[in-house]
């Protein structure tokens, strides 16, 4: 399958008072067509930051990336136009309805009006929202929020689609809920997901594909089953000690350098 996402040395440094950090340095990473990637990582391995590299709204320090064809450093409106993200926080107003967010969000697009509304309509029935629509987006529960918020950034038909920690909060069946609209939308759309999260198990449900970073570089890759047999040393070891025989917190086995498989 074509490369979606394609990085070569992505590389981002912040200057503190107390000297430069490499929050991300020499990422090498490719993303493929219909893909759902999991991006994990310990607190502070540099998931959030190449995300927002990725979606333009942090600029590299170093490297290169494309994403849909679009050059991040030299084409970052095409990059926008191909990509929806959702972050942690969601950005709805509570004080408007969910028909009127989904509206204002498809004029942002340049949707005309009656497009826009229509488009509305379309992301309510698809993602469970239809009912809701005269509703304010401050009465929904969190599960209905990122509905609205993966449906907002679903409104110009993104081919890949950012998703970061998108279930934190969530309860078991908002989290299910979610989990089986991300497969739609990589099944009957083809849309490109990529996720991070801290929950092992939601990787592990969801992924095609898994990629570990730590210390803002990446430490292993490969399907989940693979990553198991690889560093937990066996098909039936946890995605759990898998993830920590990666990042050196537990134990691993005796030849498990981080490479990918």
């Amino acid at each position: 399958m074509p490369a979606v996402i394609s990085t070569a040395g992505l590389a981002r440094t912040f200057r503190t008072k107390t000297g430069p950090v490499d929050a991300v340095r020499d990422l090498d990473l490719t993303v493929h067509e219909g893909e759902i990637l999991g991006f994990l990582g310990p607190n502070g391995a540099g998931k959030t930051t190449t995300l927002r590299m990725l979606t333009t709204l942090l600029r590299p320090t170093g490297g290169a990336a494309t994403v849909a064809g679009c050059d991040l450093a030299t084409d970052p409106v095409g990059v926008r136009r191909a990509s929806g993200y959702v972050a942690q926080s969601g950005g709805v107003d509570p004080q408007i309805t969910v028909r009127e967010e989904l509206v204002t969000q498809g004029r942002m697009y340049r949707l005309p009006r009656p497009e826009a509304i229509a488009r509305a309509a379309e992301l309510a029935r698809e993602l469970d929202l239809t009912g809701l629509l005269d509703r304010r987006a401050g009465a929904l529960s969190g599960g209905q929020r990122r509905r609205l918020d993966i449906a907002m950034a679903l409104t110009h038909r993104p081919k890949v689609l950012f998703l970061d920690e998108p279930t934190t909060g969530l309860d078991p069946g908002s989290r299910a809920d979610l989990w089986d609209l991300v497969r739609r939308l990589r099944d009957e759309h083809g849309t490109t997901v990529f996720l991070t999260t801290h929950y092992l198990d939601e990787a592990d449900a969801l992924a095609d594909r898994l990629v570990v970073v730590d210390g803002g570089t990446v430490a292993a890759e490969g399907t989940p089953s693979a990553l198991r047999l690889r560093y937990g040393g066996s098909l039936d070891a946890t995605l759990q000690d898998t993830f920590l025989a990666i990042t050196g917190r537990g134990p691993a086995p005796a030849d498990s350098a981080p490479v990918a498989v």
